[in-house]
């Protein structure tokens, strides 16, 4: 109840400073000299702090929102999913020398066989006109003395129920690199007591990529799937900088000959 007072005390006083200098204005034709200097003081500094909340509120506002799913998918998309790091905040600023294991928020695990890591991880807010994804992820790797770097995301129950064999998984990423390197997919699906892989590589060169994985190419018992997770490997890694601007998920049926 008080915040509702407050509010509306807050729109009274509001409204009525509006007035107010719209009454100064119509009179500024006829005012008192001495007085007209005084009021434009008053302007100006008003003015100043006025233009303050505009230009941070056109910066926030043109941001993509924090908790955001939203991206394009394909006709027959029958599930879909932004992982959490990219779409809310992972609640530390940052991480230095990130040791094999590290988890990531909320389902993203760091693995990588450095005998001295030289990882540096941070979550970094999208500004960009185009981004879609709240946030992204910055890597920074400088001497990498190990055979392997991966990022592990665990796709959500959500992804596996209902899975068939006629399925498409299509992963987009959105993905900037300093210095070229080889970027591979590994979707794992666990099937009872088995796990199908399939492997492929990220397609560089552009901002905006994808890869599909087609299930039809496994041998998927539909009837036992328990989880799926997915695999970034990073090869060759050493002395870059990576930003992964966006990673989305999206299923779908294949087209039927």
């Amino acid at each position: 109840m008080a915040r509702r007072e407050r509010g509306y005390l807050g729109a009274f006083v509001a409204a009525a400073t509006l007035r107010r200098w719209s009454r100064i204005a119509r009179r500024a034709e006829t005012a008192d000299l001495s007085d007209l200097q005084r009021q434009r003081a008053r302007a100006r500094a008003l003015k100043a702090r006025l233009d303050d909340v505009v230009a941070i509120a056109d910066s926030r506002l043109a941001l993509p929102r924090i908790g955001s799913s939203a991206f394009p998918r394909q006709p027959g998309t029958d599930w879909s999913w932004r992982p959490r790091l990219w779409r809310g905040p992972w609640g530390l600023r940052g991480m230095a020398a990130a040791a094999s294991g590290t988890a990531i928020g909320d389902g993203a695990t760091l693995f990588h066989d450095c005998s001295t890591s030289e990882l540096a991880l941070r979550q970094l807010r999208n500004r960009r006109e185009g981004d879609l994804a709240p946030f992204a992820l910055k890597m920074e790797v400088f001497r990498f003395d190990g055979s392997f770097l991966s990022l592990v995301l665990e796709l959500p129950p959500a992804a596996s129920e209902g899975l068939k064999r006629r399925h498409l998984l299509r992963v987009e990423m959105s993905v900037e690199v300093e210095r070229s390197l080889k970027i591979f997919l590994r979707l794992n699906v666990k099937h009872g007591p088995n796990v199908e892989q399939l492997v492929r590589e990220l397609p560089l060169g552009q901002e905006e990529t994808f890869v599909e994985f087609d299930l039809a190419y496994t041998r998927l018992n539909e009837k036992r799937t328990e989880r799926m997770w997915l695999d970034l490997i990073f090869d060759g890694p050493d002395m870059n900088q990576i930003v992964l601007r966006d990673v989305t998920f999206a299923r779908y049926p294949r087209a039927q000959l």
